[in-house]
C-alpha cells in the first residue's frame, strides 16, 4: 500500500515543499494548516497532479483539541500513518531577552514545543508496535537556534527548539524498541516567511556572511533531508539531529 505522511505546517515554506516532495517520491499526503486554506490547497493540487492522495486540515498547533481532531480526520481519510514530518512553528517579534513579552512566549512554547509534544503522542499511538501500530518515523523541525540561542532577537524561539531536541532525543531511545525512528532536523537561515514574521525581512542578506556557504538555504534542501530521515536510507539512524545551515553553527 502506498504511504501516508502527515505534514504540520503544510502550506507554506519548508512544510509545503516537503508535501511537494514526498508525493514525488510516491508518498499520499496529509497536510495541516493554521489559517491560509488557499495556500493548503494549492500544494494539495499540487500533489494531486502528482498523482497522489492529499488532503488538508485547518489546525491550530497551540490548541490541543485542534491536534486530536487533525490526527482523527488523517485516520478518517487514510486509515494509516507512517510517516510524521512534526514541523508547524511560529516565531514572535525579534527582540531582545528583556523585552519579549509574557503572551509571546507564552503562545511560541504552545505550538513549538507543547503543540510538538502532544503532536509526537498521537502519532506514536498509532505508529508503536506495542500499541498495535505497525511502525514509523518521526522528524522534528528543530532549528540552530536551539544550539545558538537566538540571543538579541529571539531567545524565545531558541527556547522553544531546544526543547524539540530533548524531546528527540527521548523518543529516540524511549520508541526505538516500538518500531518508530525519531530525529530531527535543524535548518538555519532559510528562504521562508519567517523573517519577515519576525520584523526582519531581510534577515539573511544581512546573516548570510556568518554562513560559510555565504547563502542562505532553500526549502526544498531541507525537505530533501526531511525525506532522507524518512527512508529506508537511514533505517539505522535516530536520535540524530541532522543540521541544515550550510555550515553555520559549526
Amino acid at each position: 500500500m502506498t504511504k501516508l505522511m502527515l505534514i504540520t505546517g503544510g502550506s507554506r515554506g519548508i512544510g509545503a515543499a516537503t508535501a511537494r516532495l514526498a508525493a514525488a517520491r510516491g508518498y499520499d499526503v496529509a497536510i495541516s494548516y493554521a489559517v491560509n486554506q488557499e495556500a493548503a490547497d494549492a500544494v494539495v493540487a499540487g500533489i494531486h497532479a502528482l498523482g497522489r492522495k492529499a488532503l488538508a486540515i485547518e489546525a491550530d498547533m497551540g490548541k490541543p483539541e485542534d491536534i486530536a481532531r487533525l490526527f482523527k480526520a488523517v485516520d478518517a481519510g487514510f486509515g494509516r500513518l507512517d510517516a510524521f514530518f512534526n514541523n508547524a512553528g511560529i516565531v514572535g517579534k525579534a527582540a531582545r531577552f528583556v523585552d519579549i513579552p509574557l503572551a509571546q512566549l507564552q503562545r511560541v512554547l504552545a505550538v513549538n514545543t507543547a503543540g510538538a509534544f502532544i503532536a509526537a503522542q498521537e502519532a506514536t499511538r498509532r505508529m508503536s508496535t506495542r500499541l498495535g501500530g505497525k511502525g514509523g518515523v518521526i522528524v522534528n523541525m528543530s532549528s540552530i537556534a536551539a544550539k545558538m540561542g537566538g540571543a538579541n532577537e529571539a531567545t524565545d524561539y531558541g527556547l522553544s527548539k531546544g526543547g524539540i531536541d530533548s524531546l528527540t532525543i527521548g523518543l529516540a531511545k524511549e520508541l526505538a524498541g516500538e518500531g518508530i525512528r525519531v530525529n530531527a532536523v535543524r535548518p538555519g537561515l532559510i528562504h521562508t516567511e519567517i523573517h519577515a514574521s519576525m520584523g526582519v525581512p531581510d534577515r539573511i542578506e544581512r546573516f548570510k556572511t556568518l554562513v560559510p556557504m555565504q547563502r542562505g538555504g532553500t526549502p526544498e534542501e531541507v525537505a530533501e533531508a526531511v525525506l532522507w530521515l524518512c527512508s529506508d536510507q537511514a533505517s539505522y539512524c535516530t536520535g540524530v539531529l541532522l543540521e541544515v545551515t550550510g555550515g553555520r553553527g559549526i
